[in-house]
């Protein structure tokens, strides 16, 4: 198994879950040597927000094999657990989280397998990557995740979308594994998908999932590709953010919103609501998590008090 860093103390008020040096314990015994183990890992530099706490304890398992190991002593153990992608949808609390995280981050899930038009992709291959190698192939119809900040894992479990695509339109089947440690693969019409949601995921881990594109050039990929990327950095901001904050309402763009509203540029603490994309919460380098709730909810008061309109987070939201 992989070494881990130095654990830092745990700061005054923090109690960690009372099973969770049983579970390390296990873990350290029973897992392969292509697993990491860490105690107190910081959870901040983990997401794409860069603020909030850290988890009792984090686990990268090697392999499947390694995750329903796991799944299995977390659960006997009941010790609660959750799995994080590459934190791009993530707003982590500063008390952080009492438990066990997983991250899917060993190379076992980030392998991809072409056989065209499908791509067979582990849960953590990058959504850039899987785009990339479907511009090699001469297929089409991915182009819009390649400016995703997430992993295959966290497009499947939030229904990830852009430019009016979404993941589970592009989807033939898809590899999961239950709380009990089962692996399964299914079609992906046999799983309910919502507008940034799938709530089959709340329970089972996404392995993977199969892609399929549409065969062109790859010329045409590329030009797909530059024009999606240009209109991106002219609309989305460059500093560290967890994306778009709220769900879109049914009667205007959540965006358009916050601009009407006047709200851009609004600040409190590090947190700063973009000037660039009203949807977007910004860290200037100094933000905490509190700094980001405050801001989201001075925004959804403003909303409601000024527009009617009641703003729900597509930014999950954990921890303490």
């Amino acid at each position: 198994m992989s070494p881990d860093a130095a654990s830092p103390e745990v700061p005054a008020g923090i109690r960690v879950h009372p099973r969770v040096g049983d579970l390390e314990a296990t873990l350290r015994l029973a897992l392969s040597g292509e697993s990491l183990v860490r105690a107190k890992e910081s959870l901040a530099r983990r997401t794409t927000l860069r603020v909030g706490g850290w988890a009792d304890l984090l686990v990268e398992p090697g392999h499947e094999a390694d995750l329903a190991c796991v799944v299995v002593e977390a659960n006997r153990l009941g010790v609660p657990w959750r799995v994080l992608g590459r934190g791009s949808n993530v707003l982590v609390r500063d008390g952080g989280v009492r438990g066990l995280v997983i991250v899917l981050g060993r190379p076992a899930f980030a392998v991809i397998e072409a056989a065209s038009p499908l791509l067979r992709c582990g849960a953590g291959v990058r959504l850039n990557a899987l785009s990339a190698e479907a511009r090699r192939l001469g297929l089409g119809g991915l182009e819009f995740l390649a400016g995703i900040p997430g992993t295959v894992g966290g497009a499947l479990r939030m229904n990830a979308g852009a430019w009016n695509a979404m993941t589970f339109e592009k989807l033939e089947a898809v590899r999961s594994m239950g709380p009990d440690g089962s692996v399964m693969e299914q079609p992906s019409g046999a799983i309910p998908a919502a507008y940034r949601r799938c709530d089959f995921f709340r329970e089972n881990i996404a392995l993977g999932g199969v892609f399929r594109g549409e065969p062109c050039s790859s010329r045409e990929v590329e030009a797909r590709l530059d024009e999606l990327n240009r209109r991106r950095w002219a609309t989305q901001p460059a500093a560290p953010s967890a994306g778009c904050i709220f769900k879109n309402p049914s009667v205007i763009p959540a965006g358009r919103l916050v601009d009407e509203l006047g709200l851009k540029g609004t600040r409190i603490g590090g947190a700063v609501v973009s000037d660039v994309h009203g949807n977007f919460i910004v860290n200037d380098g100094q933000a905490t998590a509190r700094d980001v709730l405050g801001l989201i909810e001075l925004i959804r008061r403003r909303a409601r008090e000024e527009r009617g309109v009641e703003l729900e987070t597509e930014v999950e939201i954990i921890g303490e």
